[in-house]
């Protein structure tokens, strides 16, 4: 099969585009700016920016399927001229227009648990409205949801270093939000059995990891990694949407309201689909596993290396 990977040279796209030339498929990974470097062997590149049609419709046209990793973060406030409307509805409006017109079977995209129409942040409403593209489409669709993703590259972590400080640090609403991340080496392989099996077509998938953690979990178990302590010190969620609005706009200033307002929605599946892939949450990788961080019978954690 032909696939085109949308957002291909990304965290979660030079590993789905590695898992899908080791099944044999052949692969071309899309960006604005593609590195050949950062993608595995026998991937190709090509240039295209989904928010100008003109610019991916060729490259499309000559693949049977598309899977749209096309994002910007919900844990980071978008720089430049993009924003969530034009990067995620806009962009796959005419990712699913382009795969319409140039005959492609199959389109995957990737959204994000929570997505609505008329939610509460940019980033959850555009999602939501983007899923509505891609469902009124004449495609073989399917819709993959997952929660936060983990790994190498990824910045699940490091946001949760770069919102706090070791030994002592607020987090909004005492850092309560809970997500149930899933590591990419768990997640790309189910994305690759979505296009190979036409049973998940017209299908929507809420995929999270094996635990459930809160924000100040994973804020200890990430200094934990590295051999320092923290305490939590609640800060009222009030308090923080107003101070992350306030310094929304300062340039070098990585958080903004939306982000406060993401912290009140927990991140976590109701039903784990990881089922629809012979897949039990028991058998996926943990975050503390990932971070090196075992612990032995008496319950005492021990660092290791990852």
């Amino acid at each position: 099969m032909k696939v085109l990977v949308a957002g291909g040279t990304g965290f979660i796209g030079t590993n789905l585009c590695a898992e899908l030339a080791r099944r044999d498929h052949e692969v071309t990974a899309l960006a604005r700016s593609p590195d050949p470097d950062v993608v595995p062997d026998g991937v190709e590149t090509a240039v295209g920016d989904v928010s100008a049609y003109d610019s991916i419709a060729g490259t499309v046209a000559a693949h049977d399927a598309v899977v749209n990793l096309v994002s910007l973060s919900p844990l980071f406030e978008p720089t430049g001229t993009a924003d969530h409307e034009t990067v995620h509805l806009g962009g796959t409006e005419n990712l699913v227009r382009a795969a319409e017109d140039g005959d492609v079977d199959r389109f995957v995209q990737m959204s994000a648990l929570g997505a609505d129409p008329t939610g509460d942040t940019a980033y959850i409403r555009a999602k939501g409205r983007a899923e509505r593209v891609v469902r009124d489409s004449s495609l073989e669709w399917t819709i993959v949801r997952p929660s936060v993703v983990f790994g190498e590259g990824g910045e699940f972590v490091e946001f949760t270093t770069q919102l706090t400080t070791p030994y002592l640090t607020g987090l909004p609403g005492g850092g309560r939000t809970r997500f149930q991340p899933i590591w990419v080496g768990d997640l790309v392989p189910m994305l690759v059995d979505v296009l190979e099996d036409d049973a998940h077509v017209g299908e929507t998938y809420e995929i999270g990891g094996p635990d459930v953690h809160t924000l100040a979990d994973v804020t200890r178990l990430a200094y934990e990694a590295e051999g320092r302590s923290v305490t939590v010190v609640p800060v009222p969620m009030a308090l923080a949407k107003v101070g992350l609005a306030a310094i929304e706009p300062l340039p070098f200033v990585p958080f903004g309201g939306d982000q406060a307002r993401s912290l009140e929605m927990d991140n976590t599946v109701s039903d784990n689909d990881v089922t629809a892939f012979g897949r039990e949450a028991s058998d996926l990788r943990t975050l503390e596993s990932y971070l090196g961080l075992t612990s032995d019978g008496a319950g005492t954690r021990q660092r290791k290396p990852v």
